[in-house]
């Protein structure tokens, strides 16, 4: 006991420790490899879990799966699967969430579209069959998606609209494993066996373990490791210091879980509760209980933030007040109460209106919000930003750093000025950004139906990139997918000015002018040309035409030198109008007109404006065949880019030099 005593003490466990780790995390990369055929259509596979839109497999590796009727299927069942396998899909847009990557990082690398099964079984896994007949007692209830999210943390069952305010509120961990469920069923534990410190143990630890084989969540095992660690150091009386017991815990999770260190929701976990415990001290000596919950809300928001920036590029300063106000409900009150639903059902009534409640306290707070769009920080302005933050923390007195990085971060776009063109990749459709010192302009918003590009692509982008407010939203030409998301953009996004093409408004865009009016967004249409600080857009198409393609907006400018074309849908009758019309200078880097379509494009007007870079804005395998052949033959003198290969492409302009990025490079 005294040498174990003296081992905890001592760096060597460090060491050792660190050793560990290396070598763990580098047979984590040399393994974290598919070892499936993409060739192979049949697979025998157990169903790890059901999800609203997918099945998670196991197929001798884990699979993401689609099916059109899961209805019949259950978590356990052992399935022969005939289907095709896809590599998951890169991330195509800059600055979003990497999928791929994230999916890759858990030991999943393919998705399967499957086309016919068979069921043949059930596992034997005590775990699966636990976990299914949990879901199917939850599935019974009116409050099944918050019990599934508390008891399994699974998010995915909650409407994404109001998932989408939680995040708005800066509540959304409240929805994540967490010390919070430790803590309560820990205080169970305490209460059945307060006479017999030896069994509450026991039973503690081992009743945590196998939750956390039953829901493997990161943040719940950052929590029992932590638990672990804080009984071992006062069992045996080591009294190791609080940082480097934490530095232990932290190694020990990386060693179990070597993917932990791409897990963003891991970093808040333990940033957060490690803060927290080593500012406890302080926190402890307050003894008015509104301040000392004001301490714990700002200390969290505080430590979070620079985690908030890179993965939303924004924060709530309410957020420390909303979490003043759900925590305690969640954690006293709903929290509590779903465990106790999901052994006495005949609360799920209860539960439900309580969780009725909570969506319409929380719809309140998000109408409250101040809400400060950031640049998203690189991982070394992270590090400054955490520097700041421990030295403001430990020293109330030294704040001068944190607000003097976060007025620089904040006004990023106004100190350093960029210039550039972003084609987004909004598949089948058209949305171009551009950025001019401090003023930004989108060139259509794209359009699909059954997909939220504005929600999930254009506004997560913008914010990304600092950019607060479009100064204009043009649109080109009526068509779909290329306005098809301008009501959403206009009502989620501050829009100042929207410019239409020439020609009589259709059903689409006369929908979009109600919007505008009722918004009292002013808009033109048919202009020549618009002043941007010193530069021009000039709109080359003025003629009107019986069909949207031809009155598209054609828009040429200029920035430092480099000449931008944007031909809309144009189609070859409008290229000779405006061939007869202007004297076209070259171009150095044309959006092609209707997403290479064979209607566009003509040799004779690629020959007269001779472009360098050429930017196909086109869906992947879409059904219309674009680009047509004959128009990549135009083209072959330039370079070409498309989306569909390429994804999002980026023309940065520094030091009057074109610098060109791809998403997919």
């Amino acid at each position: 006991m005294k040498k174990l005593k003296i081992l905890l003490k001592s760096r060597k466990l460090i060491y050792i420790l660190l050793l560990i780790f290396f070598a763990r995390f580098g047979l984590f990369i040399m393994q974290n490899k598919s070892k499936l055929n993409i060739n192979n259509t049949n697979f025998t596979c157990t169903i790890i879990n059901i999800k609203k839109e997918q099945l998670l497999l196991n197929c001798n590796e884990y699979l993401i799966a689609y099916i059109d009727d899961k209805s019949n299927l259950e978590i356990g069942n052992i399935i022969k699967v005939n289907g095709k396998l896809e590599r998951i899909d890169s991330n195509t847009n800059f600055n979003l969430f990497n999928y791929k990557e994230y999916q890759n990082n858990n030991n999943i690398f393919y998705k399967l579209y499957i086309n016919k099964y068979k069921k043949i079984g059930s596992a034997n896994d005590m775990f699966l069959n636990i976990k299914n007949n949990i879901i199917k007692r939850i599935n019974k209830l009116k409050s099944h998606s918050y019990l599934r999210v508390f008891i399994l943390g699974e998010k995915n069952e909650i409407d994404s609209n109001v998932l989408s305010k939680y995040k708005q509120c800066g509540i959304i961990h409240l929805f994540s494993i967490s010390g919070m469920h430790i803590s309560f069923l820990v205080d169970i534990f305490n209460k059945l066996f307060r006479k017999n410190n030896l069994k509450r143990d026991c039973f503690g630890i081992g009743f945590l373990l196998f939750y956390y084989k039953l829901i493997e969540s990161i943040s719940l095992l950052r929590c029992i490791i932590h638990l672990l660690i804080k009984k071992v150091n006062l069992i045996l009386d080591i009294k190791i210091d609080k940082k480097l017991l934490l530095f232990i815990e932290l190694l020990i999770i990386l060693i179990i879980k070597p993917n932990a260190i791409y897990n963003i929701g891991f970093y808040y976990s333990f940033i957060i509760s490690s803060t927290l415990s080593i500012m406890s001290y302080k926190i402890t000596k307050t003894k008015n209980n509104f301040l000392k919950t004001f301490y714990i809300s700002f200390i969290s928001f505080l430590v979070s933030l620079p985690l908030n920036l890179y993965s939303y590029s924004e924060i709530n300063i309410l957020s420390i007040i909303n979490n003043m106000i759900c925590v305690p409900f969640v954690s006293f009150i709903v929290f509590p109460l779903s465990v106790l639903t999901l052994i006495f059902t005949y609360l799920d009534k209860l539960l439900f209106y309580l969780i009725l409640f909570f969506e319409q306290l929380t719809n309140i707070l998000s109408n409250w919000n101040i809400i400060l769009i950031f640049h998203k920080p690189s991982i070394i302005v992270i590090i400054f930003y955490y520097i700041s933050i421990f030295l403001l923390l430990y020293n109330k007195r030294i704040y001068l750093p944190i607000l003097v990085i976060l007025i620089i971060h904040y006004n990023y776009n106004f100190i350093f000025r960029e210039k550039y063109v972003m084609v987004l990749d909004v598949s089948q459709g058209d949305s171009i950004l551009y950025h001019n010192s401090n003023t930004n302009i989108l060139v259509d918003t794209g359009g699909i139906y059954k997909r939220d590009i504005v929600d999930n692509i254009t506004i997560p982008i913008l914010k990304s990139l600092g950019i607060r407010k479009l100064d204009y939203l043009i649109i080109t030409h009526g068509d779909f997918d290329h306005m098809g998301e301008a009501i959403n953009l206009v009502n989620n996004f501050k829009v100042e000015k929207v410019i239409f093409n020439c020609g009589p408004y259709n059903d689409l865009e006369k929908g979009l002018i109600k919007v505008l009016d009722k918004k009292k967004i002013k808009y033109y249409s048919c202009i020549k040309e618009l002043n941007i600080d010193k530069n021009k857009l000039y709109f080359l198409q003025t003629k009107v035409y019986d069909n949207e393609n031809d009155n598209s907006n054609v828009i040429i400018t200029e920035l430092d030198s480099y000449k931008f074309m944007f031909m809309g849908d144009a189609s070859t009758i409008t290229e000779k109008e405006i061939m007869s019309k202007y004297n076209l200078p070259d171009i150095d880097v044309l959006k092609v007109g209707h997403h290479g379509s064979r209607t566009s494009s003509d040799k004779e007007f690629i020959d007269e404006i001779n472009p360098n870079y050429s930017i196909i804005s086109v869906g992947k395998n879409n059904r219309y065949g674009h680009p047509n052949k004959e128009v990549l033959d135009n083209l072959k003198k330039s370079k070409i880019y498309r989306t569909d290969q390429d994804g999002s492409i980026m023309f940065k302009i520094k030091n009057n030099k074109l610098k060109i990025e791809t998403c997919n490079q």
